[in-house]
């Protein structure tokens, strides 16, 4: 069908344009929530959309509809919508190219779902709550399915197809008075949840962090679990956003084949590893997914990009080239899109990550961890100040580390510092590698951090 309706809409925009863009976009989802034990929210949801993008003396018009039975006026819409824009040497169309076959993005099982088989995996978490004798005071379950189709003027056509299930629990433990709470989630592009040992380990932390002793104001070691060590990383991952780079808003902009990390330590956006929660055949341009190398070695290697700020950069620097009498058209440092232009069908294209993954060559033992702080998660991570990196949040379900063992629960403590300086020297814990958001990552050793009990 997606074809059928971008063929359709070929001819329309051809009256008004030769260069043109469409992205077509239908999703179906099941949610199910409950409050307390009580499973009192149930949803099936399904949403179709359509974007277009067309040139006209480059400027750029786009129009968008959710209705499948006013598609055919998206073309006029674009064009006269072109009209009120300004010209901008920077808007093209990805160009055909080899997609990339990327595995487990799909699971059959989701086409089979009901609103009652994900009501039966809630009901299985919060049994398993009260079973730990906890108090379930929130949880969840979704799947998600998403099928897109880019089709252009240059002769790009690419398909996605893609499910996603995942499902959360939060609770409440109590002892003597004295409550404790954790949350955590488990995300899959396979129908494999797990909710009984997701709960039994949310109830077990939650537990454990009942009886907490006070900390003191110091510099220690940090070992940032999952969760906290993803929260701090989305400030440090902005700065290598190509647009971010281009607009002076990263403190990496002028860093480039510099030093920023340990040397045992490399960083990709990978969007082509099998089965990872945000890999795909291509972007949402039309660009194949690539493994792009962020850091190698702890060296800056480069930055990620759309068509639109890969452009951007490869006409900044053959305008200043020219002014200087050193233009050759054949600049081998030229800029493309590293396969990271996403969008909505009723948004334009944004630069965003793929999935991130953090390679250390070595490993370190926690028995290395003489007097440290096991930080579980953070509150606050999005105050974190975007261009600097410093940051200032209260760690969740702290934990004390003694020559290499978690001994006890901290009641409650701050954690400040500067990520920049953080990654410089980070290190990897012998730990199991996993996927948080885009992050896939061990837990995370950090000396130095100021904790403020």
């Amino acid at each position: 069908m997606l074809y059928e309706i971008a063929e359709d809409l070929k001819g329309e925009i051809l009256k008004y344009s030769e260069d043109y863009d469409i992205f077509i976009e239908n999703h179906s989802a099941i949610n199910i929530d409950s409050e307390k034990d009580n499973i009192n929210f149930a949803k099936e949801e399904y949403n179709f959309g359509i974007g277009v993008r067309i040139l006209n003396n480059n400027k750029m018009g786009f129009a968008y509809s959710s209705n499948i039975e006013d598609y055919k006026e998206l073309a006029e819409k674009a064009f006269l919508n072109s009209k009120l824009n300004e010209m901008d040497e920077n808007f093209s169309f990805a160009l055909k190219s080899k997609y990339s076959s990327v595995k487990g993005l799909c699971d059959k099982k989701y086409d089979e779902l009901e609103v009652d088989d994900l009501s039966e995996i809630l009901k299985m978490s919060i049994d398993t709550v009260n079973d730990n004798g906890c108090e379930a005071t929130s949880g969840g379950v979704s799947a998600y399915s998403l099928n897109s189709l880019v089709v252009n003027s240059n002769g790009v056509e690419l398909e996605n197809s893609s499910t996603s299930f995942s499902t959360h629990i939060a609770v409440n433990a109590e002892s003597g008075g004295e409550k404790s709470t954790y949350y955590d989630s488990e995300s899959l592009r396979t129908f494999n949840l797990n909710p009984i040992k997701l709960a039994n380990d949310v109830c077990n932390l939650a537990k454990n962090s009942l009886g907490g002793i006070k900390t003191d104001t110091d510099d220690k070691t940090v070992v940032l679990d999952y969760h906290a060590a993803s929260g701090l990383l989305g400030t440090f991952i902005g700065a290598f956003n190509g647009g971010n780079v281009l607009r002076g808003r990263s403190i990496l902009a002028d860093k480039l084949l510099q030093e920023i990390a340990p040397n045992n330590l490399s960083i990709y956006d990978d969007g082509t590893i099998d089965g990872a929660l945000v890999s795909s055949n291509g972007d949402n341009e039309g660009i194949s997914s690539q493994k792009t190398v962020l850091v190698e070695n702890g060296i800056l290697n480069g930055f990620i990009y759309d068509v639109y700020n890969s452009n951007k950069y490869n006409n900044s620097k053959l305008n200043l080239n020219k002014n200087s009498n050193v233009y050759d058209d054949n600049d081998p440092l030229k800029q493309l899109s590293t396969g990271n232009g996403f969008r909505s069908f009723s948004s334009i294209p944004n630069i965003s990550t793929t999935n991130i993954v953090f390679d250390f060559k070595d490993l370190n033992d926690i028995n290395e961890v003489k007097n440290g702080i096991l930080a579980i998660d953070v509150l606050g991570a999005h105050t974190a100040n975007p261009i600097s990196g410093d940051f200032s949040v209260e760690i969740n379900n702290p934990f004390l580390i003694e020559n290499g063992e978690i001994t006890k629960p901290i009641k409650k403590a701050m954690l400040s510092g500067n990520v920049f300086d953080l990654i410089n020297q980070v290190k990897g814990l012998k730990s199991k590698i996993q996927q948080k958001g885009s992050f896939i990552i061990p837990q995370l050793v950090c000396e130095n951090l100021r904790i403020v009990g």
